[in-house]
């Protein structure tokens, strides 16, 4: 299985990344990939750009190199309410919303149940993508939200960085993959690139899935025109923001 379209990367505006967009759409063009979605840190997270920089995305070409790219944050999950951390008006026009807990900027990290923040989040039809949700620290009811996941056209992420940082989380992540498998939920795979080297660099994750026999049918971002395909039955219309 190959991952054509990268759907979660950070650039230098998120400060504890390393490269700029153009050396992420560089790389991503020499790996052979169609899309990636530029998704830095919302403001909530202590070194993420102003709000600014998510309100002048369109300035950014909608091709690099032959690669397609898309406009979008990574918000962050601020509470047990599922409160985020950037303005509707500002979700309505990206084309890819991630939505993550960092514990950096979570009120109720240490909570022994998590669900209601991310039954808050997965019932948002702003947000598209709930990602690397297996964090072992921050508990929820897999099974709940993922039922959810199936009605509300949400896609559930395994994120190949968590490998790496998060290596707690790989058995949940595994939990989250046989349970989308089992309801036919649709998932995305991503590098969560800190650095453009990481962008094309997804073999953890695919091992996973391998293990799991994951049906490549619901890897939605296995290339550009099922990523497309899903949006648009989700009723979200991609390239739409633009100068």
């Amino acid at each position: 299985m190959k991952i054509l379209v990268d759907t979660h990367t950070h650039t230098l505006k998120s400060a504890h990344a390393y490269s700029t967009i153009q050396e992420n759409a560089r790389r991503a063009a020499e790996v052979g990939m169609q899309a990636i979605a530029v998704t830095d840190h919302a403001p909530s997270i202590p070194d993420s750009p102003h709000v600014w920089n998510f309100v002048n995305l369109k300035a950014i070409p909608r091709d690099m190199y032959g690669v397609k790219i898309l406009y979008g944050a990574e918000v962050n999950i601020l509470d047990l309410e599922g409160n985020i951390d950037l303005d509707e008006d500002i979700l309505k026009k990206l084309d890819v919303v991630n939505a993550s807990i960092h514990k950096e900027c979570y009120r109720d990290y240490g909570a022994k149940d998590n669900t209601s923040a991310y039954l808050a989040v997965v019932n948002n039809p702003l947000i598209d993508v709930i990602c690397h949700s297996g964090y072992a620290d921050i508990p929820y009811d897999y099974d709940l939200i993922t039922d959810l996941a199936k009605k509300n056209h949400k896609l559930m992420e395994i994120n190949n960085h968590s490998f790496y940082v998060r290596r707690p989380s790989i058995k949940n992540c595994k939990t989250i993959a046989r349970l989308c498998k089992e309801k036919g939920v649709g998932i995305v795979v991503s590098s969560d690139a800190h650095i453009s080297f990481d962008i094309g660099e997804y073999e953890p994750s695919l091992e996973l899935l391998r293990e799991v026999d994951f049906p490549e049918k619901l890897v939605m971002n296995r290339d550009l025109k099922s990523f497309e395909e899903f949006m648009e039955n989700k009723g979200k219309k991609l390239y739409s923001w633009s100068y």
